[in-house]
């Protein structure tokens, strides 16, 4: 049961941020300046929406839960590099969209390592 909600949960998150930066013509600039290769830019808010989808839907389990956990962690690595930079340099954090656009500090980890462990629990 706690692994349904939490996979609901999680994937519910995902459906929100793609869709979030989909909407967000400035966000493609902010994932360039958190270092994101310029050609993952595009894909990233389709791949968030599609795994959200399959995460809530319950689809091909347990591979979406793992496929979370796999792409938090990527955006984790994006977040310590841009956390070593002096703060007057980082960039916004704009995971959500202009809606969560703020600098990236700690709390941008931590929000990441609450999400990795959502997918532990819907792995569960």
């Amino acid at each position: 049961m706690i692994g349904t909600v939490a996979r609901i949960v999680l994937g519910a998150l995902f459906l929100a941020s793609g869709a979030l930066k989909l909407r967000d013509p400035s966000w493609p600039g902010a994932a360039r300046a958190m270092g994101a290769p310029r050609w993952s830019v595009p894909l990233i808010a389709p791949v968030e929406i599609v795994l959200g989808a399959a995460l809530a839907a319950g689809a091909v389990r347990p591979w979406p839960a793992w496929l979370s956990l796999g792409l938090l962690a990527a955006f984790s690595v994006a977040l310590i590099r841009v956390l070593r930079r002096p703060v007057a340099e980082r960039p916004a954090c704009a995971c959500f969209g202009r809606w969560s656009a703020r600098p990236v500090g700690v709390g941008s980890l931590m929000r990441n390592a609450m999400l990795a462990g959502l997918a532990v629990v819907a792995l569960l």
